[in-house]
Formats: structure tokens, C-alpha cells, sequence
């Protein structure tokens, strides 16, 4: 697989994870629990946590909820977990940080939005307020423009100047540089207030999917400080997932982006953790970074014999998952291996000599047998009603003896 040259960025330490320069790029989610009430939202930032997001954001909107901050944080220190907890703060941010000075110690991050905290003001005083909050408190800041609330008076003078241009640029490609104008000045403002700039991350958010990948390209060019990619509201279902993909998927294929989110609206059945299962399969499929060995298996046809191979490349996939959660302690790399589960021989037995470990079920008016292969080598037909379970016996002694 060809290697993906990333661009070059600032490291920023957020708690215990680190961001852009070489470190692996970061998968981060947020809470949808009303912050104030400790007990659902720390189980919710474990969960969170236990499904791999290396950061959690929570809102901090009210009083109530700045209060409850440093009782989260204890209380998830408290059962082991060191994940970072970042506020995420909007209109009154500068009132509830500096009237909870213990909710700013306790932050490993704030999370700004440069066109809510200032609405009306010609100066930026409450933005200047938690910068200094957060110089104060030793804390990186992520300055977070999203389109949905760009500072409007920026907007309008960009919109007027460009309407003098001999030729006007299209509305939406002036919402698109203002966007990138609001992450880049603000960021200025903040080290000209004596922010350091290796406390310095920027996202600039939309909801469309080409907006964001010239978004993001152009502040790639403008800055060097890491890039949370993300869209601000990726939708529901299919739609969210294949936007939130291809987003992202193109601009990490770029080299553009140190940490995500997907911002998926999820089912009311679902768990919030769907979220970061998507983030984690989009770097995994791009090859950028491994948790969990990959399935390959078949869509199925005509040729196969019934849905067997799909009941056990589920059942494969499910336990491999599982398994994970203790591979990761001591053969951490298992996380690499790739296993194929096909359903007729006109793909299976080249597809699972692609895998370090595939089996090709029988298809229509085949042999009643499926042969396992190994690094590329047949070295076993298993057939008969454990053919499951023989095959996990397999993929266990592999990884005891490979990883």
C-alpha cells in the first residue's frame, strides 16, 4: 500500500494524547448527555472511551454544568481512565471559565467558536477573556469556526468587497475563504494575547462535502497548526456515513487532517459509540492506522449455496473485534491481519491467498468443502458443522505464533 505523505503540522499535547507532528492521527467524540448529570455523562465518556476515542468533548453551556466538570474528571480518573476531556464552550464561555476557575483547571482543552463568542461586539474581549483563561491554566485551545455561525460582520465585509471584483466569486466560495479567514485571524488573535502556538488547533466545519475539502485545503496552506477534520452536521444513516467518508477519505489521502470526528446524527436505538467505530474504519481503510483486523468476505450470488459464508464472516468479524480488546495488551500488532471469508471459488481461493488467513465456503454444485489458506498457502479443508470454530482455532494459533 502506498504510503500517504502527511503535511507537516505542529505537535500539540491535549492531556495524555498528542496531536499532529508525527503522532498517529487521533480519533476524538462528544457526548450528547446533559453535562450536569455526572453519572450519565461519565458513563457515556467511558463508553466512549472503552470503544477508542482518544478525546471526549462535553458541553459546557450553563452554570450547572461548569460546576460538574471537575466531579467527571475525578470521577473518571477515579476508575482508571485518563482519557482528555475538552469543553466545549459557545456564547458564555468566558463567564462560566472564569467563574469556574476548578472547570478551566480541570479541562485538558477548550473548544472556541470564534463567531459565537463575540456576537455583535466590535471588540473580541470575551474571546480575548478565555485565552487568557486558558494561557493562565496552561491549556491548548481548538478554534472552531463552522459555517453555521461565521462571525457575520467578517462575513458581510468579504461579501461587500468581493461584489467590487471586476468578477465576483460565487457566494458560496466567499462563505468558504470567510470561513477560512475567521479560523486563521482568530488564531493570530490568540498568540498576539500570548497564546503559544504549540496551543494551537483549528477546524473550520461545513456540511457539505466539497466546501470541506477546499475548507480544509486552503487552511492547510494557510497554517501549520493541526486540523481537526470533520463535517459540522453529516446527517443520519447511509447518508452520514458515506459523507463523513468521503470527506475525510479525501483529505486524509491528501495528507491533510491530525485528528476527527464523525458527526453522525445517531438512531435513537443506536449508541453514541457508532460514531467512532466509523472514524477508526475510515483510517483503517485507508491504511493510516490499525484497531481491529479487517474481514474481507464476499457480497454473495447466484453461485452461492446458501448464506452460510455471510452467518460466519459476521461471526468471525464480531469475535475478532472482541478479541482485540485483549490482543491490544500483548500482541498489539494483531490489529494488522486481514482474513477473508468467501462464499464460491471464483474469488475465494485468490482472495484468501491475499489474506494472512482466508477460507473459501463451498458454492453451488462445488465439493461439500472449504479450504483455509495461510500467507498465501492451502494448508487445510475443513468441512462438516464446526468449521466456525475450527477456523477461530486457526486465527488464534496464528496470532500466537506471528503476533
Amino acid at each position: 500500500m502506498a504510503v500517504i505523505t502527511r503535511r507537516v503540522s505542529m505537535p500539540v499535547r491535549v492531556g495524555s494524547v498528542w496531536i499532529g507532528g508525527n503522532h498517529p492521527i487521533v480519533v476524538q467524540s462528544m457526548t450528547n448527555t446533559e453535562t450536569s448529570v455526572v453519572l450519565s455523562t461519565v458513563n457515556q465518556i467511558k463508553e466512549l472511551a472503552d470503544s477508542g476515542s482518544e478525546i471526549v468533548r462535553i458541553t459546557v453551556n450553563t452554570e450547572r454544568a461548569a460546576a460538574a466538570v471537575p466531579q467527571i474528571v475525578d470521577a473518571l480518573e477515579d476508575d482508571g481512565y485518563s482519557t482528555p476531556v475538552v469543553g466545549d464552550f459557545h456564547y458564555n464561555g468566558h463567564l462560566l471559565l472564569k467563574k469556574y476557575p476548578e472547570c478551566a483547571a480541570k479541562l485538558s482543552k477548550y473548544r472556541i467558536n470564534p463567531g459565537n463568542s463575540d456576537i455583535g461586539k466590535a471588540e473580541k474581549t470575551n474571546f480575548a477573556t478565555m485565552i487568557e483563561i486558558a494561557i493562565a491554566n496552561d491549556k491548548p485551545v481548538r478554534i472552531g469556526a463552522n459555517w453555521g455561525s461565521l462571525d457575520k460582520t467578517l462575513l458581510a465585509k468579504m461579501m461587500d468587497e468581493n461584489s467590487k471584483r471586476s468578477e465576483p466569486l460565487e457566494p458560496q466560495k466567499v462563505t468558504e475563504l470567510a470561513l477560512v479567514a475567521s479560523a486563521v485571524e482568530s488564531a493570530k488573535d490568540a498568540r498576539a494575547l500570548g497564546l503559544a502556538a504549540d496551543k494551537i488547533i483549528l477546524s473550520a466545519k461545513v456540511s457539505e462535502i466539497q466546501s470541506a475539502i477546499n475548507v480544509y485545503r486552503d487552511l492547510a496552506q494557510a497554517v501549520t497548526y493541526p486540523l481537526h477534520l470533520g463535517l459540522t452536521e453529516a446527517g443520519m444513516g447511509t447518508k452520514g456515513v458515506v459523507a463523513s467518508s468521503m470527506a475525510l477519505g479525501i483529505l486524509l489521502q491528501e495528507g491533510v487532517g491530525d485528528t476527527i470526528r464523525v458527526s453522525i446524527t445517531p438512531n435513537v436505538t443506536s449508541s453514541r459509540t457508532e460514531e467512532v467505530g466509523i472514524a477508526q474504519q475510515v483510517l483503517q481503510s485507508l491504511g493510516i492506522r490499525h484497531f481491529t483486523p479487517q474481514v474481507a468476505s464476499c457480497p454473495g450470488c447466484g453461485r452461492t449455496s446458501s448464506t452460510r459464508f455471510q452467518t460466519m464472516a459476521e461471526e468471525i468479524q464480531s469475535y475478532l473485534k472482541n478479541q482485540m480488546l485483549l490482543w491490544k495488551k500483548d500482541r498489539p500488532s494483531a490489529s494488522q491481519m486481514h482474513v477473508a471469508v468467501m462464499g464460491c471459488i471464483v474469488n475465494g481461493p485468490g482472495e484468501s491467498k491475499q489474506a494472512n488467513l482466508g477460507i473459501s465456503l463451498p458454492g453451488t454444485a462445488e465439493d461439500p468443502k472449504a479450504p483455509v489458506y495461510i500467507d498465501g498457502k492451502l494448508v487445510k479443508t475443513l468441512q462438516g458443522p464446526n468449521i466456525v470454530s475450527d477456523f477461530i482455532g486457526m486465527i488464534n494459533n496464528y496470532v500466537e505464533t506471528n503476533y
